[in-house]
């Protein structure tokens, strides 16, 4: 079995807990600096550490067994963190179904739809 966790930068690491657990993500160890979170086997290090070049070119994908019903999971986070509205998925170029999503430190999300990897 292979795992594979990147670590993701938060500006403000409470919010940015809340965020991820608000999209299905749950906190396994955490402590000041640091939240492992896991996603149905995916998983993330949230660090409070924050380089704001760093986060704008951070990028990462997710694929989810349902995209239309994970995506639901994207509404009110405009309102309740004020992160950029979401695209919804739709197919890409390259041949796969992607949703795009962006978390309070700036890291874009493409959420992905495994049928059409």
């Amino acid at each position: 079995m292979a795992l594979i966790r990147p670590f993701v930068p938060a500006r403000n690491f409470e919010q940015s807990k809340a965020f991820y657990e608000a999209i299905g993500f749950t906190i396994g160890y955490h402590d000041d600096s640091i939240a492992i979170f896991d996603f149905d086997g995916a998983g993330l290090l949230l660090q409070n550490y924050y380089v704001e070049d760093w986060a704008g070119n951070s990028m990462h994908q997710l694929f989810v067994s349902d995209l239309d019903a994970w995506w639901r999971r994207t509404e009110g986070l405009v309102e309740r963190f004020g992160v950029r509205e979401p695209k919804p998925p739709e197919m890409q170029a390259w041949g796969i179904r992607v949703g795009f999503l962006v978390d309070p430190a700036g890291v874009l999300w493409h959420v992905c739809d495994p049928g059409d990897a």
